[in-house]
């Protein structure tokens, strides 16, 4: 089973840097989603392990062989592109059979794995169908399955699920994990949706101008990012430059334009300058109580479906609290006065970036 190995690799384009010195282990049967902006990289990164792109510089390994200067087919990999890309003038079940056949493997045994493919994407009654005849889900699954029925171990897949509509795109990722995980595979998942990257990953790595920022299990880059583009990447954050004005055993207090903010960061010292960063789901609000309590000032109300969310207004600082929608304080509006309450042990504190944090959080 392959176990995949990047090391140094750059890939430059005159004065442009695609992918700059990336280093990258994916282990075998590991379902891995390479995750960024638009013009990070991400999609030169798969396609130098596929052999689409020749690197600059550095070197790629699958299965401890290196394999820079061999032809895709060469490799023993399967690729799904964005698009779906079938043979149009071949219906699904000679599709999913390219592989084999061309493979010269015998016709029982592409039978049984054809069928096997086609009943695992729950796809058999359409085996005679054309491309032009399946919807945008059943002809990216059939993509899937005739890369997998090439009997190849690496998966790679450069945004699968891109052109599919939100419905389809939510229900596909699972069955593709599941298909992944039944058969063992090893998969390279890049996409720029981190709903998608987090939801069916074991690692996340996250990649801003050529180069990976953080990499780790998906909870914990949501929850303990160590830097500030990914805090701003995954999900949506508050960021709040202050002070530490307290430091004790139990933490940290920031004080941001006035308003003390209480964090479990006890490794901060006295008068550093810091940068808070808080969710907005971490970020309640209630009608004022008459006790000493932060206060904020209501800008805006949004419904977003499962959440409402509050912009505030704290000491000048725009602030966003997210609520279950149906469990939000009745009644708030634009300009009403609330007590806000910041969840402490989920407060980060982060040292000032040196570009500053505009840049530091910039998707460019």
């Amino acid at each position: 089973m392959p176990r995949v190995e990047v090391v140094g690799l750059s890939k430059t384009y005159g004065p442009i840097k695609a992918l700059d010195d990336v280093n990258l282990t994916i282990e075998d049967r590991e379902y891995v989603s390479i995750l960024g902006p638009s013009g990070c990289g991400k999609t030169t990164l798969i396609k130098c392990i596929a052999g689409i792109i020749e690197p600059t510089r550095g070197e790629v390994y699958i299965g401890g062989r290196a394999v820079r200067g061999l032809m895709p087919e060469d490799r023993d990999v399967g690729y799904v592109f964005q698009e779906i890309a079938l043979f149009p003038h071949m219906n699904v079940w000679n599709n999913v059979t390219y592989g084999p056949r061309v493979k010269g493997w015998p016709a029982d045994r592409t039978r049984s794995l054809a069928l096997e493919m086609l009943d695992m994407i729950g796809l058999e009654d359409r085996s005679n169908s054309y491309p032009d005849e399946l919807s945008g889900g059943a002809g990216q699954k059939t993509a899937v399955a005739r890369a997998v029925s090439s009997g190849s171990t690496l998966l790679l897949l450069d945004e699968p699920l891109g052109a599919l509509d939100a419905k389809v795109r939510a229900d596909l990722r699972y069955r593709l994990r599941d298909l992944v995980k039944e058969l063992n595979l090893t998969a390279i998942h890049v996409t720029h949706d981190q709903e998608e990257a987090m939801s069916i990953s074991d690692r996340v790595v996250v990649m801003r101008a050529g180069r990976i920022v953080e990499e780790g299990n998906p909870m914990r880059l949501y929850l303990r990012p160590k830097n500030v583009f990914t805090a701003n990447f995954l999900g949506e954050a508050n960021f709040l430059q202050g002070k530490v004005v307290e430091v004790g055993k139990e933490g940290a207090v920031v004080e941001v334009g006035g308003c003390k903010l209480r964090t479990r960061d006890a490794s901060r010292k006295l008068g550093e300058e810091v940068v808070a960063c808080v969710r907005p789901e971490f970020v309640s609000i209630r009608r004022p109580a008459g006790k000493p309590a932060l206060r904020g000032v209501i800008r805006d109300v949004a419904f977003k479906g499962g959440v409402v969310r509050y912009e505030l207004s704290i000491s000048g600082a725009s602030v966003f609290s997210d609520c279950a929608a149906g469990l939000e304080p009745e009644g708030l509006q634009r300009g009403d006065e609330v007590e806000v309450e910041v969840d402490c042990e989920n407060v980060l504190v982060f040292q000032p970036p040196p570009e500053g944090l505009d840049r530091a959080v910039s998707l460019e």
